[in-house]
């Protein structure tokens, strides 16, 4: 977490870990004299021994990111859980154990009582299965618990992360505390509180046929969320997918019925809207997903990961096509071009690179930036950039000209969206400044402090 600090400070990252706790304590507390699998180990299980009995790592091959892994023994070739006796549960024994070498969660404190008990019962109750399929990841089978009300006014402007314009263009979605807020584009008045929102919000979308406005964030290392919001009402209308670490960005397919999603559990889900059916999973970056991009046919999706590679993914097979390895650096910024031919990625190399889908061979590179860049844009015939050196960068699409320096931002631009009908684009920087601006002319439309 420490590359990408901007994103929580220290205070939020305690407040996160905090909550998250009490949630827990809350759920054990309640627990009916039958213990269930998806109300009350899950989220145990989610939280502490994923990140070490995952997909991808599999200490002393073992793993438990579903119901089906978790019951088959690791290396020692005990039963994990034998149904009805805890004693003879290598999972149970584990998780007791006196011993510091051999006790899990390894580098963590031990599981509360609280905790242990419900997990011991459960095991003493024949250890049953009550989600829809064993196949699940855990963090599917959690029951969402309502978020807590965002503070009725902020004592300080949080960063802004992600925006997103309607696609009529008149309002313009910014990322809060607990909430989405929405603003009047033209003017930069609050026109909604969007409640019921995870912790921090990292990515907006909204649909391109306006009914919709895609939210994905979570609480950093311990949960993300991807979650439809009905446009007109600000309510939830559907959560899409729960995750084990936080969701990063999002991105809607032209053919409007998919949405991507990635985060900090290396992952890329592809899910159909409205019903968040899972498509695809892609497992293959070895670091956080920050940044998605659907070619123009929707047959393609291009990644952006801090594992400082960009990809291509065939989605109707679910292969990797091509790699970008250019970067050598962390990269958080992907975007095609409209004939979906090449693609330009950023990181923290501070150039904007531009490659063939088809074989990732580098082309050349925009550079300028005077620190790392954030996102990467195209709209219309402009490539526009944002980074940690306050400023976002047009340039021109065909000879990579430098248009112009968008500045009077105060701090890190983090977010960027453009509607290309009006010409607008909007950036968010660090200290919760939003400007939209007129790319024709380079004018400030408006201007405002997204904190209500």
């Amino acid at each position: 977490m420490t590359r990408h600090s901007y994103l929580f400070s220290a205070t939020e990252r305690w407040l996160c870990i905090g909550l998250a706790a009490c949630a827990l304590a809350s759920l054990a507390g309640a627990a009916p004299g039958e213990v269930s699998f998806t109300r009350d180990i899950a989220p145990i299980l989610a939280k502490k021994c994923i990140t070490c009995h995952g997909p991808e790592k599999a200490k002393g091959n073992y793993q438990l990111h579903n119901f089906e892994t978790l019951l088959k023994p690791g290396a020692s070739k005990s039963a994990s859980v034998t149904p009805g006796q805890p004693a003879k549960s290598e999972l149970f024994r584990l998780l007791t154990t006196t011993d510091a070498d051999d006790r899990m969660p390894q580098k963590d404190d031990p599981l509360p009582k609280t905790q242990i008990a419900l997990i011991e019962k459960w095991i003493q109750q024949g250890a049953k299965f009550d989600g829809p399929d064993a196949k699940a990841h855990l963090a599917s089978l959690i029951p969402r618990v309502p978020h807590p009300n965002p503070p009725a006014s902020y004592g300080r402007p949080v960063p802004v992360a992600a925006l997103a314009f309607s696609p009529d263009g008149k309002q313009l979605a910014a990322s809060g505390y607990h909430e989405v807020t929405v603003w009047e584009s033209a003017t930069g008045k609050l026109l909604r509180r969007v409640k019921n929102m995870p912790q921090k919000i990292q990515a907006l979308a909204w649909h391109p046929q306006g009914q919709w406005l895609a939210v994905g964030g979570g609480s950093p290392g311990q949960s993300g969320e991807v979650v439809l919001v009905d446009a007109t009402t600000g309510e939830v209308a559907k959560v899409l997918a729960t995750t084990i670490d936080i969701v990063m960005t999002l991105a809607f397919a032209p053919d409007r019925s998919r949405l991507a999603a990635g985060g900090a559990d290396n992952a890329v889900r592809v899910l159909s809207v409205p019903d968040g059916k899972e498509l695809r999973l892609l497992q293959q970056h070895a670091d956080w997903v920050l940044g998605l991009a659907f070619s123009p046919d929707g047959k393609h999706l291009a990644s952006a990961s801090r594992d400082r590679t960009a990809r291509v993914f065939n989605l109707e097979t679910g292969d990797i096509e091509a790699s970008y390895m250019g970067h050598e650096a962390p990269v958080s910024g992907v975007a095609f071009t409209e004939d979906g031919k090449s693609v330009y990625s950023c990181g923290r190399d501070r150039d904007v690179h531009y490659w063939p889908a088809k074989d990732a061979k580098k082309s050349g590179k925009i550079s300028g930036a005077e620190s790392e860049l954030f996102r990467v844009l195209l709209a219309g015939d402009h490539v526009f950039s944002c980074g940690a050196d306050a400023q976002v960068r047009q340039h021109k699409l065909d000879d990579r000209s430098l248009v112009r320096a968008f500045t009077g931002h105060g701090d890190r631009v983090y977010a960027l969206a453009a509607h290309p009908p009006g010409k607008w684009l909007a950036s968010g920087a660090h200290n919760g400044e939003v400007r939209v601006w007129n790319w024709e002319d380079g004018k400030t439309v408006s201007s405002f402090i997204a904190m209500p």
